[in-house]
């Protein structure tokens, strides 16, 4: 079935990926899941191999590749065990960098995403407050124009590269009376005088810092804004269905490796005289799970197929996002399960892979929020548009 998708070509380049990960990332796993920082030159190292341009263009520094190899990328990236080093190399590869990349002008892409190409410059994406959460229409961030400049003040909060990044991608509202439809993304230097940064302490994903955000008279030139003035809360929607199909593909893929490494685990247990994986309670939750693993990771594969063919997939990404975390939490319980009291324990995997799994119905829109929005889709008959 794979073959429908992949070629020789992507699947050299998910071997060799898969290399890189064990040889330049594994080893350093556990001492960034401990100190909650991962270090600099592993940035440089995707970039010189050109695993932070896959998608982008050649004049930046990108590959130009398509989707599919977003997809081993993201694959093998959660084959390591590590949500935390995971999210930190996606959200600025295809958070950060899909904004500069649709919105920003040539002027911001030599400066911004060229850099972020090739390992200069990290990035994040601002937009959850912490009074607001999903509703990014309720933001209170404010950028108020001055002559050239805007003047920023507000919070945001969960920011994934919230502390180390080099740049900053905030949403503000411009015109706070047109609610939703007052927004403007700007972008924001480290640097800049006015910006503090919190590190947050989570219960997952501990490798990559997140962050509350503060400005506090932030001032901005005009020249900073990102696309279009008041635009900025539909560039965030039109962006929503790659994250939420990202995070459904990470979903399937973390999954899968939880799947492998407790078959593994079950093979060489023994109970009563025999290995645990010939007890049929056992063998039959397996079965259901990795049944349920693997439907999703069809409908992601259908999906991604189709945003690699221009499709506004709105719905389907929401459905992808909402039903493989959902599948992905049943598995980190039940793998830990499997394990017993060893998969309780810190020195096996299952721990941390039970507690990273559990952001992902949370993240990128909460599953009582994506509900909603395809409720709205399915039920009331509402679409939605890509911007124009």
């Amino acid at each position: 079935m794979n073959q429908s998708y992949f070629t020789e070509e992507h699947e050299a380049f998910r071997a060799s990926f898969r290399a890189f990960l064990n040889k330049e990332v594994v080893p350093h796993i556990d001492q960034w899941e401990k100190e909650g920082t991962i270090e600099r030159f592993i940035w440089q190292k995707f970039a010189d191999m050109g695993y932070l341009g896959l998608s982008y263009p050649e004049e930046y520094g990108g590959l130009g590749l398509d989707f599919f190899y977003t997809v081993i990328f993201l694959e093998e990236l959660q084959r390591i065990n590590s949500g935390g080093f995971a999210a930190a190399i996606w959200a600025h590869v295809y958070l950060a960098m899909t904004h500069l990349n649709a919105e920003g002008n040539e002027g911001q892409k030599m400066n911004y995403l060229a850099p972020s190409v090739s390992g200069e410059k990290i990035g994040a994406l601002c937009i959850t407050e912490p009074f607001g959460g999903s509703d990014v229409g309720g933001m209170r961030t404010t950028a108020v124009l001055e002559g050239d400049y805007y003047t920023i003040n507000g919070s945001k909060t969960f920011i994934t590269n919230g502390v180390y990044s080099d740049y900053l991608i905030v949403a503000a509202k411009t015109s706070p009376e047109k609610g939703n439809k007052g927004i403007s993304l700007f972008i924001l230097d480290r640097s800049m005088e006015g910006i503090s940064a919190t590190k947050l302490d989570k219960l997952g994903w501990r490798a990559s810092d997140t962050a509350e955000l503060a400005f506090d008279g932030v001032m901005v030139h005009k020249d900073q804004m990102l696309g279009e003035v008041d635009q900025g809360f539909g560039y965030i929607m039109q962006h929503f269905a790659s994250e939420r199909l990202i995070m459904g593909i990470n979903a399937h893929a973390r999954s899968e490796w939880a799947l492998e490494y407790a078959i593994g685990y079950m093979k060489e247990r023994t109970a009563f005289g025999k290995s645990i994986s010939e007890f049929q309670a056992l063998r039959h939750r397996l079965a259901e799970l990795a049944t349920e693993v693997t439907v999703c990771k069809t409908f992601n594969y259908a999906v991604a197929a189709a945003l690699d063919r221009g499709e506004y997939v709105v719905k389907e990404a929401t459905m992808s996002k909402l039903m493989s975390t959902k599948i992905s939490d049943k598995v980190a319980y039940e793998c830990l399960q499997f394990l017993g009291g060893y998969g309780y324990m810190e020195e096996y995997p299952l721990a941390r892979h039970f507690r990273d799994s559990r952001l992902g119905p949370i993240g990128g829109g909460t599953s009582e929020i994506l509900r909603e929005i395809i409720a709205k889709m399915v039920v009331d008959g509402k679409s939605y548009k890509p911007v124009t």
